[in-house]
């Protein structure tokens, strides 16, 4: 939380999407088609963007792959999209957009040889700032209102597949806003789901009903009981009135247009750049999961109660430019020793960063749905480091 939020009560909001949300169906297009690549070819470069509307999608992008394994990947690229929304849950033909029907357009060629002459040096891929976060508010070192709105898409997915309610579609978005003390969460205010659906909910009071199955079986299960009270929480569903058009025929989608959702929900600062889709050269990607996990383990191994890491690299530069920690008065070390723990405890060039966190596997088209941070799962979520920190910096 912001400094000048230290003190007194306020409200704070973070959104997610759901899987088939239509960003979210091209970033995990884009890191379908990369995990399809990397499973043969570990040192592709791969910069894929991905848009999707009614009816169409199209993959375009620099991709420069070593073997005949990736040559063949690349092509079956449309059944990888094709599998991709499968997966997500876009196989009616009455969305306007499915599985089956829609056009897949490829548009790919082979990365800038002037790009690649400042990576095949092992320097970093782009020039940019990344930023990490955590902080003390949940288990997994998350801020409230972003892990609790991804756990609601997450959920919402789950309640879907199962037809536990009847009629729901993929195209989903949850929104928490919780009332702060401090630097403390002290209550859930508002939970805000929209849906998509099938007509069968359409009018008053079948949008009633279906408030009262999503109150139910998507938004109790997953709001902290000490923090959530029905009586005084208020909760939208589907404010509109109704929600039955929707996905890639709703709206279009595009790579890399929820960077924050993909964050720490608009908490912290953010470099500007997107995730799905690119290789782990691309320090964009590389640095900001090696910033959360430095700020994750400072965390831990209780340097702070909040962290934020800041990391900025040159394009064919190895080393970063500069190396911040700001621990927004939480701090039990200086921010001076943090920053020079961090060079000496954690591998910062681009091939470091690959090495130590394992990037170069078909890990990535889970990272584009329910948040990069936070989950199980991801070696930049491990806290290993931290009692190292721990013992340098003498506590």
């Amino acid at each position: 939380m912001p400094a000048n939020y230290s003190n007194g009560r306020h409200l704070f909001t973070s959104e997610s999407v759901s899987m088939g949300h239509p960003d979210k169906v091209s970033d995990q297009v884009s890191d379908a088609v990369l995990d399809s690549l990397i499973k043969v070819d570990p040192k592709v470069r791969c910069a894929c963007e991905t848009l999707c509307t009614t009816g169409l999608v199209v993959v375009a992008g620099e991709v420069t792959v070593h073997n005949d394994k990736a040559i063949k990947a690349l092509d079956k690229i449309e059944e990888t999209v094709r599998q991709t929304l499968r997966d997500i849950g876009y196989t009616d033909p009455a969305m306007k957009f499915d599985a089956e029907s829609c056009a897949v357009i490829r548009v790919l060629h082979s990365q800038s040889d002037d790009i690649a002459m400042g990576v095949d040096t092992n320097g970093a891929g782009d020039q940019g700032l990344m930023f990490g976060f955590a902080c003390r508010e949940t288990s997994v070192y998350m801020p409230l209102p972003i892990y609790l709105s991804h756990r609601l898409v997450e959920r919402h997915a789950m309640v879907r597949e199962q037809n536990i309610i009847k009629g729901l579609r993929p195209d989903a978005k949850s929104q928490v806003t919780v009332e702060y003390d401090g630097n403390k969460p002290s209550r859930i205010h508002t939970v805000v789901i929209s849906t998509q659906h099938t007509a069968a909910w359409n009018g008053r009071t079948q949008q009633a009903k279906l408030k009262k199955q999503v109150i139910k079986h998507i938004i109790e299960p997953c709001m902290p009981k000490r923090l959530y009270d029905p009586k005084r929480v208020k909760i939208h569903v589907n404010p509109t009135g109704q929600f039955e058009i929707g996905g890639p025929h709703g709206d279009t989608g595009l790579t890399g247009r929820k960077i924050i959702v993909d964050t720490y929900g608009g908490r912290g600062c953010h470099g500007g750049g997107a995730f799905s889709g690119k290789d782990p050269t691309k320090v964009d990607r590389s640095a900001s999961y090696m910033a959360r996990y430095i700020a994750k383990n400072i965390v831990a191994g209780k340097l702070a109660d909040v962290c934020e890491v800041q990391l900025a690299y040159a394009i064919g530069v190895a080393d970063p430019i500069s190396v911040l920690v700001d621990t927004q008065g939480t701090g039990r070390v200086s921010e001076r020793k943090l920053g020079k723990l961090v060079r000496d405890h954690f591998p910062l060039t681009p091939r470091g960063i690959i090495r130590h966190l394992k990037l170069q596997r078909p890990i990535y088209q889970k990272t584009a749905r329910h948040g990069h941070f936070g989950r199980p799962g991801f070696t930049w979520e491990k806290t290993d480091i931290a009692r190292k920190l721990a013992r340098a910096a003498g506590i």
